[in-house]
Parts: C-alpha cells; structure tokens; sequence
C-alpha cells in the first residue's frame, strides 16, 4: 500500500477527484492527459462515474507530500471564455490545465456546512497541494476553479505565496446577454448563485435581504456580477499586480494566443511554441465541441442583443449605479499586458 500511495501521490495523473469528509480522506482517479481534453470539465458527467475511486487518506497523502508544487489559478466570474483560456494551458512540457475539478467544491460545501475555520484552513491547503502534482514532465498546474469557489480564493492564494491567478470577467452588459440569450436554467443559476454567495458572505452592496425578492432574474444576475466583480478588485489591491493579472473576455477571444502567451509569462512558466492562436482549443467550442471562432461568438451575442437589449440596457443603468454606491470599478486594474 506504502508504495502504490507514492506512486499515486507522484503521478499527477492520479486525480485528486472529490474530498470525502466523513472519511477524511481524498477518492483519487486515474485521468489522462487525452480524457482532460476531452471533459468539459473535470465531472462525472464529462468524464464518466468512478465506481472504484482509490481512497486516500488525508493525513497518508500529507505524509507523502514532496513539495507544495507548481500552481497557478485562472479565476473567473462565469461566461467569459474562461473555459477556453483553461484549455489552452494544455501544453506538453510546460502546463497541464484543470477544469473546475470536483474537489475545490468539495471543500466550498464543508465550509457551507459550517465547518470551523481551521478545519476549512487545514482541507484547502491539502486540496491544493493534491491538485498541485504535475503531469508528466510538466512544470506547472494551472487550476480553473468553479466560480462558487471564488470566496475562497484569497485564502488560497495568502497560503500558497508563490502562486499567481488571472481573474477573468466579462464586462457586465456581455454577462448579462449571455444570461438572457441561455433563457430559464441560467437565470435560475444565478439566483442559486446569488444564494452561495451569501452564505459565503461576499456580498456587500447595501441591500437588506428582502431586497432580493423585488428584483428582477437579470438584477439578480447583475448583482452576483457585482459581488465577483468586487472581490477581484479587493485581490488585485490586496496581492498586486505581480500576483494578479487581470482579462476581459473581449480582449481574449480576440487575441487568444497572445493572451495565453502573456498569461505563461504572468505565471512565470516560460515560452511555449504552441501558444498562439493556432492551439486547438481556440478553434472549438469550449462547452459543445465543434468548430467555434470569435466570428460565431460575435454573432449569437448580435441575436441576443437584438432579443434582450432593451431590458438589458435599464438593468445597466440601475447596476451601474448600485456599482457606484459600492466603489466597484466595472473594469478591473491590473489588466493583462499583450
């Protein structure tokens, strides 16, 4: 057992897959480098059950822990090609990126649960370390979490000092005719949203509660929007500029390549001969797979604009104010240079 859990802990193949709090201990999976390509993100949906995950204790993957590893963090605020951006951190030789693994949920839900703060503290840093072992001959992890694992972000870059994290947004009026345009589960969406963000105790826009039940779904939306939106900022002063970079979703389905070739030298790792725009994960939909450019993203935006602009322009108005009040900048410091 002692050398199968090194050789696990030393395989960064060896998924760190979902954290089990009654048992304390880790369900790991074997994921290779193809079948992360091909999972939208790192579910069971995408990547099919594990009926026989390898349990891992904690306190045995601790006791095998080498080195806190090589990770970065793309961070983002929901539709804003961040998914995409992960997958082009798929460079052999230099990065391996994972999409919104399971396990940084895992630990959202045990702190939800209102688990003591230590103990959240304590599950984070080995979660980290877990997701942190590289791939092969790869130098780093770059980690794409779930957006509801965004209040912990500050934690976990304060605990790990030598990582650094691109935040990526989409400006507010392209947020909200992504929400209009994908119809009634996504407006749900951002009401549950909405609802893990005030357990996490992240928004702060002077609204009493009942506040809520007046809004419209596309207020709602604004204001998870708002709540992300002020948290990046608080990063940005907090870590500054050489930890934190900052990108809009315009700017990186514009030019991906240069955003990603910009991104590796933010987090230190180098140049790579196939970031540029030719990488095959700018030339495919990030979500339904097929052919997909910055063209056709263009275009499902024009439609949704034509159907929702009238609602969404007096939302805007009534956000922007409500961001004013706050002293949230709806365009973030610290932008990615390219």
């Amino acid at each position: 057992m002692e050398n199968d859990n090194s050789k696990i802990w030393h395989d960064g193949a060896w998924l760190a897959h979902r954290y089990d709090a009654s048992a304390d201990a880790f369900h790991m999976r074997y994921v290779s480098r193809q079948a992360h390509n091909a999972a939208t993100f790192l579910t069971d949906e995408y990547l099919g059950a594990e009926p026989n995950p390898f349990v891992l204790p904690r306190n045995e993957a601790k006791a095998h822990k080498a080195d806190t590893g090589n990770l970065h963090f793309i961070l983002h605020s929901a539709f804003c090609a961040s998914t995409m951006f992960a997958n082009g951190f798929d460079l052999p030789g230099l990065s391996m990126g994972l999409k919104e693994p399971v396990l940084l949920n895992d630990i959202v839900g045990f702190r939800r649960r209102g688990a003591p703060p230590a103990a959240v503290a304590e599950r984070l840093g080995d979660a980290l370390d877990m997701l942190a072992r590289p791939f092969d001959a790869d130098s780093a992890v770059v980690a794409k979490p779930s957006n509801i694992f965004n209040a912990l972000a500050p934690a976990s870059l304060a605990m790990r000092p030598k990582s650094k994290a691109i935040l990526v947004y989409a400006p507010l009026s392209v947020f909200l005719l992504s929400v209009a345009r994908k119809g009634l589960w996504c407006r749900l969406w951002c009401r549950e949203l909405l609802e893990g963000q005030l357990t996490d105790g992240i928004v702060d826009l002077g609204f009493e509660p009942a506040d809520f039940f007046r809004q419209t779904d596309l207020q709602i939306a604004a204001v998870g929007w708002l709540a992300q939106q002020k948290l990046f900022h608080d990063m940005t002063q907090k870590f500054g500029s050489e930890r934190i970079a900052t990108l809009d979703s315009e700017r990186l389905t514009a030019n991906p390549g240069k955003a990603l070739r910009a991104a590796a030298a933010h987090f230190g790792l180098g140049d790579h001969a196939a970031a540029n725009d030719a990488h095959p994960a700018f030339g495919t939909h990030s979500k339904f797979g097929g052919g997909f450019r910055t063209e056709d993203r263009r275009a499902e935006y024009a439609l949704a604009q034509t159907a929702y602009g009238d609602e969404i322009e007096k939302i805007l108005i009534w956000a922007e104010a409500v961001a004013a009040s706050a002293n949230i900048p709806l365009t973030l410091e610290a932008t990615l240079r390219f």
